[in-house]
């Protein structure tokens, strides 16, 4: 949290602030994710009238995220990097004369988010059949891609020894 009452007091003030990232994990709809560390997020809050603020400002995370092919945890850097302009009555991020940090940080993450995160370049991924990582080692499952359209082709063979 950031006290905003020195900024919000007067027109046109700006303030030059860290906070400390205190955020554990991240949380949305599509899973929970936790942030290894983060760097302090450096803020600059300007008051822009009429009960706008201009905020802006970055800072790092390192987050484990799930390989998209064999869902391991991998350690992924996201930068944010952000200048919004806020009512200063945003109920998500203001409270009072206070501005939430974590929230700020945890929805600007968002927005950022890698579209695809990969533990390496070549990673074989999960066994279709058992769900085995294959980075691991091989199974012995048939794997073989068949076509649906020659399943009846196939009938007639495996049917024709009978």
């Amino acid at each position: 949290m950031v006290d905003l009452t020195e900024v919000l007091l007067t027109d046109g003030k700006v303030i030059k602030r860290e906070a400390d990232i205190t955020l554990r994990k991240l949380s949305y709809r599509f899973g929970d994710f936790k942030i290894r560390s983060a760097s302090p997020l450096s803020l600059t809050i300007e008051n822009k009238g009429e009960k706008k603020l201009m905020i802006s400002g970055q800072a790092s995370l390192e987050v484990l995220i799930p390989c998209a092919r064999c869902l391991e945890p991998v350690a992924s850097r996201i930068d944010i990097q952000f200048e919004n302009e806020l009512d200063a009555e945003d109920k998500d991020y203001i409270d009072g004369y206070s501005l939430n940090t974590d929230q700020l940080v945890h929805d600007e993450a968002l927005l950022v988010w890698p579209e695809r995160v990969l533990c390496k370049e070549d990673c074989k991924g999960l066994c279709p059949v058992c769900g085995k990582n294959r980075n691991l080692g091989s199974c012995d499952c048939d794997t073989t891609v068949r076509d649906p359209r020659m399943a009846k082709i196939l009938d007639i063979f495996n049917n024709a020894g009978k």
